[in-house]
């Protein structure tokens, strides 16, 4: 029981400072950030190596041992490691390479973990980057829009143009001041779209409607900041105005198998043309798809004759 102790612990420590070895090499070497064929070329030869330190290390250590065990013996060194070297030899090479292969995987999915950690890390990082980047450019965009309105009402209208200064400062302290947020809730959205509504009402008069329906248990849920308002603002800049008698503006938010649907129908007519598109619907599709990460459908089209018909689908977060 002694001696089988006694020997075990002796292989335990010799291997562990063949591996230890080894792996300090590596380390040093930078083999933990090679690919695999590079990988390979230095794992085979190292095997070998490592097999051989544990052929000589396991034959002095048995031999001492065969010496202190068995005084007697008279049975010299050479004849002893030629009778058993090729079966330790072979042992060595297979218990090597069994802890190299092992490892070397280890190491491999540690850092495969860690790139997939950063990559997603810098994912983010350029997702959250480039919607900023797209809610400051539409900020400025709903503003000068929004500036260009008055205006027109300044002469024609001195009063209304008044009451459009006191809605645009609501709605530009709705709107400016949620910071950087790029999310808000849809109750909100559709109080910022009443407000521009009424705005631009003042300006078109009874040329231009509008309704508003959507689901009171969506009322928390939150989605991208002008989104609605963006196709708002399309409807009335592309198709109210365009038509001698106006139209009226339906907007929806609906809830549909785990989605929530966004319909803005308004009378005109949709030009098909990638030009056609203006900076508010080029951001907000590009906003969409990043920020649900393509589950978001959007389209626009003409759904009769003189309607167009926008929709947003997107998951419920």
């Amino acid at each position: 029981m002694f001696i089988g102790l006694l020997q075990f612990l002796s292989d335990v420590v010799l291997y562990i400072l063949i591996t230890n070895a080894y792996r300090d090499f590596a380390l040093s070497n930078g083999w933990a950030w090679l690919n695999l064929k590079q990988l390979l070329k230095r794992i085979v030869p190292a095997i070998l190596v490592m097999g051989l330190a544990y052929l000589l290390l396991t034959v002095i250590k048995s031999y001492l041992f065969r010496l202190w065990l068995q005084p007697e013996s008279t049975q010299a060194f050479l004849i002893f490691f030629e009778q058993n070297s090729a079966t330790m030899l072979m042992a060595g090479i297979r218990l090597m390479a069994i802890w190299l292969l092992a490892y070397h995987l280890y190491h491999y999915a540690q850092r495969e973990i860690t790139i997939a950690r950063d990559n997603a890390r810098l994912s983010i990082i350029a997702k959250d980057a480039q919607l900023n980047n797209l809610s400051t450019q539409l900020n400025p965009h709903f503003l000068f829009n929004s500036l260009n309105n008055i205006k027109a009402l300044v002469i024609e209208d001195p009063k209304s143009a008044r009451r459009s200064i006191d809605l645009l400062s609501d709605i530009l302290r709705k709107a400016l001041y949620s910071g950087d947020l790029l999310t808000t809730s849809i109750e909100d959205e559709l109080g910022l779209v009443k407000d521009y509504l009424e705005l631009e009402q003042l300006r078109f008069e009874e040329r231009l409607k509008f309704n508003i329906t959507a689901a009171v248990n969506l009322n928390n849920t939150r989605i991208l900041r002008f989104s609605i308002q963006t196709l708002v603002e399309n409807a009335v800049k592309h198709g109210i105005a365009k038509q001698k008698d106006g139209g009226r503006i339906i907007i929806e938010v609906l809830p549909e198998d785990g989605f929530i649907k966004i319909l803005v129908q308004n009378q005109g007519i949709y030009h098909v043309e990638p030009s056609s598109h203006g900076l508010g619907i080029k951001n907000l599709t590009e906003r969409l798809q990043i920020q649900y990460n393509g589950k978001a459908k959007f389209s626009i089209g003409n759904q009769s004759a003189g309607v167009v018909l926008s929709t947003i689908i997107i998951p419920i977060v």
